[in-house]
């Protein structure tokens, strides 16, 4: 009992940050400050003062005394916010035998690993779109309260056809049959269900997938999965219980279903055409673009000798077509959310999503745009996160060199704060 109790302390001396104790009051020296990208003014030579988590202040010129973080050299924006990662899994060559061999806890433990990787890198809040509840719900609950290095997570209750993306594929049945998840539904009635039970079990939002899926293990395509009256349900039952609906849509008519349905966001949008781009303004949806996701399959497709063939087949054909995609509903004025798919990529490289969404055609702003104010609104978290000002979330990041300029900038973090607790030292 004893040696249990001290194995117990020891693990939690392991995840519990060494230095969770800040100084009353933290004076960082920005020397360039993009302090709200919606305006996309640079200041120069400022003090922002953190107390408590929060910024209390922006003042002019450098100021204050004690605890000093020098980025006079460095340009200072708010942190990013990645709306669509899942991290407690990460593909590889061993991604079908971890899925029906590790544990709860050993997700939640590899999930420790993700968050600190993806915090370093400037992703101060994610939205995770497909984990096991219980792994994540904890990963969640212990990176809020301090005990785990990460970023803020928004953790989504998927909700999915039984047969569909989301589903389990390619196993002996008895094996699927054990794995499934209870969310999983068929028919409007049911999808209501699933969504009350997500909720039950700590959603913060739902993910629901009204199409086939790349990396899903089975040849059924890409086109529309759910029926028109399983997205209603899902999308009114969510909205009743305060929960936005996020729907993975590649194919047109999974796309045009999950917007009519009232999805908050469409998550890919591969395939969207001139009627999407209509209902995504008409219903003021997001589209999460995960164009990283895209050019790490379509890779793979050709490097990987462990994808799956069906898993193969799909990657080859979406993964160019993401790019387009996305440069369509951008001159198409879609309101558009940060999204990278960060499992399916590695964690911690998020950042590579910006220069794809330039080669798409936004501006270097309009991708700081995407992950901070945009993703923020998108969140329903913009009284909090997304610019820095007093009383906001002390979420700070800082690169060498002008992302303005030159996106790829934004790939190698010189400095993160989360929540007022330092991620990534200047320097390090």
């Amino acid at each position: 009992m004893k040696k249990t109790i001290f194995a117990g302390l020891a693990l939690v001396a392991l995840i519990q940050p060494a230095a969770a104790q800040e100084p009353s009051a933290t004076y960082i020296h920005a020397g360039r400050l993009l302090a709200d990208p919606a305006n996309g003014r640079v200041e120069t030579n400022k003090t922002i003062v953190v107390e408590g988590g929060k910024i209390a202040a922006i003042r002019d010129g450098f100021v204050g005394e004690g605890r000093i973080v020098d980025l006079r050299d460095q340009f200072v924006m708010p942190g990013f916010i990645d709306s669509h990662v899942h991290l407690t899994f990460e593909s590889s060559p061993t991604s079908r035998l971890d899925a029906v061999t590790k544990s709860t806890v050993d997700q939640a433990f590899d999930g420790v690993v993700f968050a600190k990787r993806t915090v370093r890198a400037g992703f101060t809040t994610v939205v995770d779109l497909g984990s096991d509840p219980q792994a994540i719900n904890a990963l969640r609950d212990a990176t809020a309260t301090g005990k785990v290095i990460g970023p803020r997570i928004i953790a989504a209750g998927g909700v999915a056809a039984h047969g569909g993306h989301g589903d389990v594929h390619g196993y002996r049945q008895e094996i699927i049959d054990l794995f499934r998840s209870p969310t999983l539904c068929s028919g409007a009635d049911d999808c209501a269900r699933a969504v009350r039970l997500a909720v039950q079990q700590g959603a913060d939002v739902i993910k629901t997938a009204s199409t086939g899926g790349v990396m899903s293990n089975t040849a059924a395509g890409l086109g529309q999965q759910m029926s028109d009256a399983e997205l209603v349900a899902i999308v009114d039952t969510a909205h009743r219980l305060g929960r936005k609906v996020a729907a993975h849509a590649h194919g047109t008519d999974g796309v045009n279903a999950a917007l009519r349905a009232g999805v908050d966001s469409v998550e890919h949008g591969t395939y969207l055409d001139a009627e999407s781009i209509r209902l995504f303004k008409a219903k003021g949806s997001y589209l999460v673009p995960t164009l990283l996701a895209g050019d790490t399959v379509a890779r793979q497709a050709e490097e990987a000798e462990w994808m799956p063939a069906a898993v193969r087949a799909k990657a080859r054909t979406v993964g160019p077509l993401m790019v387009d995609a996305l440069r369509r509903a951008h001159q198409s004025g879609v309101r558009i959310a940060f999204g990278t798919d960060s499992a399916v990529s590695k964690h911690g490289e998020n950042a590579r999503e910006f220069a794809l969404m330039v080669k798409a055609g936004l501006t270097p702003l309009e991708t700081i745009k995407s992950a901070t104010v945009w993703a923020a609104a998108h969140a329903g978290l913009e009284t909090e996160i997304g610019t820095l000002a007093a009383g906001k979330s002390a979420d700070i990041v800082a690169v060498k060199g002008d992302p303005l300029a030159e996106v790829r900038s934004l790939e190698t973090m010189g400095f993160v704060m989360a929540r007022g607790v330092v991620a990534r030292e200047a320097g390090e």
